[in-house]
């Protein structure tokens, strides 16, 4: 395939998941999505195949970034729930 016919959609997924990880937990998931549909639509020969590495990257750092969202999330739960009890135990 020619260079006209590539997608941007690896590029956004690695942006995304590059975001994901610094700045905007909440863009990781989306990362996460659109570099595996990007892959899926790779393999089924409807998305041009020189964007593989740059949509499994996304789709990598996408999950990298959602775990770390998801423990981030537990965590401000946990010891958010554990200061509240905290407080009302001290007063």
């Amino acid at each position: 395939m020619n260079q006209a016919a590539t997608s941007n959609r690896p590029v956004i997924a690695l942006i995304l998941g590059i975001l994901g990880i610094i700045c905007c937990g909440l863009l990781a998931p989306v990362a996460w999505y659109m570099g595996s549909q990007e892959v899926k639509a790779i393999a089924a020969g409807t998305a041009a195949a020189s964007g593989e590495g740059l949509a499994k990257a996304g789709m990598i750092l996408g999950i990298i970034g959602t775990i770390l969202l998801v423990l981030t999330l537990l965590w401000v739960f946990f010891a958010g729930g554990m200061a509240v009890i905290q407080g009302l135990s001290a007063a």
